[in-house]
């Protein structure tokens, strides 16, 4: 019975859109940890909180994580490839994540050589 209940809170959970920034401070990086849903409008606090996190560096790295994405929606992937050609640099893992991103370079590259 426990198990089931976890099961069904598990599936609540991620029927949600959760969406979660921490920010991690390191001497060389400040990181942004971007976790659950990018979609709605949690797509503009992504840009909102990178342009504020963009101040005072003290010529540190400033890094996106996107490790603890579960979905980005084609709003989402708009907003990411704004940040890129803003500057902002992305880390991440997993198959879909990794893909959305390379697929992303290829077009800033794509843009930046028709220019």
């Amino acid at each position: 019975m426990c198990l089931w209940q976890a099961c069904c809170d598990m599936q609540i959970w991620h029927n949600r859109n959760v969406f979660k920034i921490s920010i991690v401070d390191t001497r060389l990086q400040r990181t942004l940890v971007v976790e659950g849903t990018l979609v709605g409008p949690w797509i503009a606090e992504l840009g909102t909180t990178w342009r504020n996190a963009s101040h005072d560096l003290d010529r540190r790295k400033l890094v996106i994580d996107l490790r603890n994405l579960t979905v980005i929606s084609r709003e989402g992937e708009a907003a990411i490839f704004d940040l890129m050609k803003e500057g902002a640099r992305f880390s991440c893992c997993g198959v879909l994540t990794r893909h959305v991103l390379k697929q992303l370079v290829r077009k800033k590259q794509e843009e930046s050589q028709r220019r």
